[in-house]
């Protein structure tokens, strides 16, 4: 039988409401480089369904500017990198305003986690830089309660390619059957499965839409005890919120 030694959260849009903050910052970022672009909703939607910052600007750029050079003259690898290191700043000023808050639930299973002695790790596509910057902004003594934090450029091929999983699972030198990953969109649960890990999805607003064939358990929020989560599917045990006993019971389950 299974046991649940550690727990391994993807980042945007899973431990806080992140993607609104992401685009605002990326439009920020076009308006400071004089470009005409506009991330709305509906399309940032759309190219959430590549995971990466920088690989989200090629894939716009390739898709919707294809006739477009970078005005400095630069190659657009380096363009595009310097526009995501402007949005990563927008970004880190966005979340210090304190207007992007940890997710329903969150920072109660961060702390029952801890508590319990399951391990906690970090498997996502943003950066260091953002990972920092939402914990400094939310909940700055849970970011060293994290044992192995995979982020940004640790692996070369992103979600829904299982590396960033499989990463996370040899510095914690654990196996699948020992962690329940914690995501919300399909990208990401596609690269857990991929990693041999049972998956839990949160999901919000940008992934709703989304196939989450495969997860375990599928629920609206993590949820509290006097604010339950809506189970969309899977077997919850009759519990309204996920807890460290519930995701124990989970990861014995066949």
């Amino acid at each position: 039988m299974a046991e649940l030694r550690a727990l391994i959260f993807d980042v945007d849009g899973t431990l806080a409401e992140t993607e609104e903050g992401h685009r605002l910052a990326f439009n920020r970022a076009f308006a400071d480089a004089h470009l005409d672009w506009d991330w709305t909703r509906a399309l940032y939607t759309d190219l959430l369904a590549v995971t990466g910052g920088k690989e989200r600007l090629a894939h716009y750029i390739e898709r919707y500017r294809p006739s477009f050079t970078p005005p400095t003259g630069q190659p657009l690898a380096d363009f595009i990198a310097a526009l995501h290191g402007a949005k990563t700043r927008h970004y880190a000023t966005l979340l210090a305003g304190g207007g992007i808050p940890l997710r329903p639930g969150v920072a109660r299973l961060l702390r029952d986690a801890k508590k319990a002695g399951v391990r906690l790790a970090i498997a996502t596509t943003t950066s260091p830089e953002n990972v920092t910057a939402l914990f400094d902004a939310t909940m700055p003594e849970a970011l060293g309660w994290f044992e192995v934090i995979g982020a940004g450029d640790a692996v070369q091929r992103k979600k829904p390619a299982p590396d960033i999983y499989l990463h996370v699972l040899g510095a914690l030198q654990l196996s699948p059957g020992d962690c329940l990953a914690v995501e919300d969109s399909a990208p990401g649960v596609r690269a857990a499965l991929g990693a041999g890990l049972k998956v839990i999805v949160a999901l919000n607003d940008y992934t709703a839409s989304n196939d989450f064939a495969g997860a375990t358990l599928l629920v609206d929020n993590l949820g509290e005890p006097d604010s339950p989560a809506k189970i969309l599917s899977g077997n919850a045990n009759s519990c309204t919120f996920i807890d460290i006993e519930l995701l124990r019971k989970l990861a014995a389950t066949d």
